[in-house]
């Protein structure tokens, strides 16, 4: 009983603080009468924080492109859609976002060092999930291959990544790359981040699918062979879609590590959401409400990672139910 009243207690404090007597009204900090939260830094650049500075005049591209990076939800519950269908539109997301963030056929070119805020979280998020699972993929096998070279080459490739920080591979990108290109060439330094971002979590992720391919019977290996099929064939058709679906709980977790690993491009001058909400805590007129401007980060990226790791206890579940 004392710990429900407590908790009851605590529930009331948090959301007057929260809501109750919070200003979400005005335009400086002389407008945070209350006791409570005041959201104004928020509420004032909310624009910032979601656009970053994106021209106002095409900012319905952003609009769009977060509708087709929220749609991959739907289509992943929804059983009736073929996976076929499913699978081509998160190969064919990527190029999209790419095309109506930056610009190209028949859209006026954006520079990247205009993207910033949440546009760039969820870009480098959710093209480093598509592009890491199948790069993965391929290490993993590559790492079981019986050619010497292949072998050699992903192993060390995986060690390697594995054994660096991320954020080291991050200042190596946004400054010896370019050293290494051609004159007159510049590599968007955007796509160099995200380049890293996907190579680092598709090292973890290859361990995680060899994990589940030398977890698989050698019976299913010697059915395939049985049958005729060819390596890819039976990879394909019969080996990876149980490793995958084995392996579905620690790859989610990976895309949610990857997903808040996003925040480290700020140390190399991209500047995602925590990267707008460090120069909001330091603009002077809202000096004093860091904790209002974290709290709101905090609840961000709670709600995308809770989402992400809902649909991974979701698809356990139908596993589950598939083995009894």
């Amino acid at each position: 009983m004392a710990t429900l009243i407590l908790s009851g207690w605590f529930a009331y404090v948090a959301l007057d603080w929260l809501v109750f007597s919070a200003t979400f009204v005005g335009t400086s900090q002389a407008d945070c009468t209350g006791d409570g939260a005041c959201w104004l830094p928020i509420t004032q650049r909310l624009g910032l924080f979601v656009y970053g500075f994106y021209p106002e005049t095409q900012r319905w591209r952003v609009d769009i492109a977060f509708a087709l990076a929220a749609g991959v939800f739907p289509l992943l519950y929804i059983k009736r859609i073929d996976r076929r269908w499913t699978l081509a539109y998160l190969v064919l997301l990527p190029f999209a976002m790419w095309w109506l963030l930056k610009g190209g056929p028949g859209l006026p070119d954006i520079s990247s060092t205009r993207f910033a805020g949440i546009l760039v979280t969820v870009f480098l998020g959710v093209v480093g999930m598509v592009f890491a699972l199948p790069i993965g993929i391929l290490l993993a096998l590559g790492r079981r291959s019986k050619k010497p070279v292949i072998r050699v080459l992903s192993v060390l490739y995986i060690e390697l990544i594995r054994s660096v920080p991320v954020i080291t591979l991050l200042f190596m990108a946004s400054l010896m790359i370019q050293l290494f290109l051609p004159s007159g060439w510049n590599l968007d330094i955007l796509l160099r981040v995200l380049a890293v971002l996907v190579l680092f979590t598709a090292a973890y992720m290859a361990e995680t699918v060899r994990g589940g391919l030398q977890g698989m019977p050698k019976g299913q290996y010697e059915a395939a062979a049985a049958l005729g099929f060819s390596y890819w064939k039976a990879m394909g058709l019969i080996i990876l879609p149980q490793v995958l679906r084995n392996t579905i709980p620690p790859l989610l977790t990976q895309f949610v590590g990857l997903f808040k690993e996003t925040t480290l491009v700020m140390v190399v001058g991209v500047l995602d959401v925590v990267g707008i909400a460090m120069s909001t805590t330091s603009t002077p007129e809202w000096i004093g409400r860091e904790n209002e401007v974290y709290l709101f980060l905090a609840l961000f990226f709670f709600a995308i990672c809770f989402a992400l790791s809902r649909y991974a206890r979701y698809l356990e579940r139908q596993l589950e139910k598939s083995r009894q």
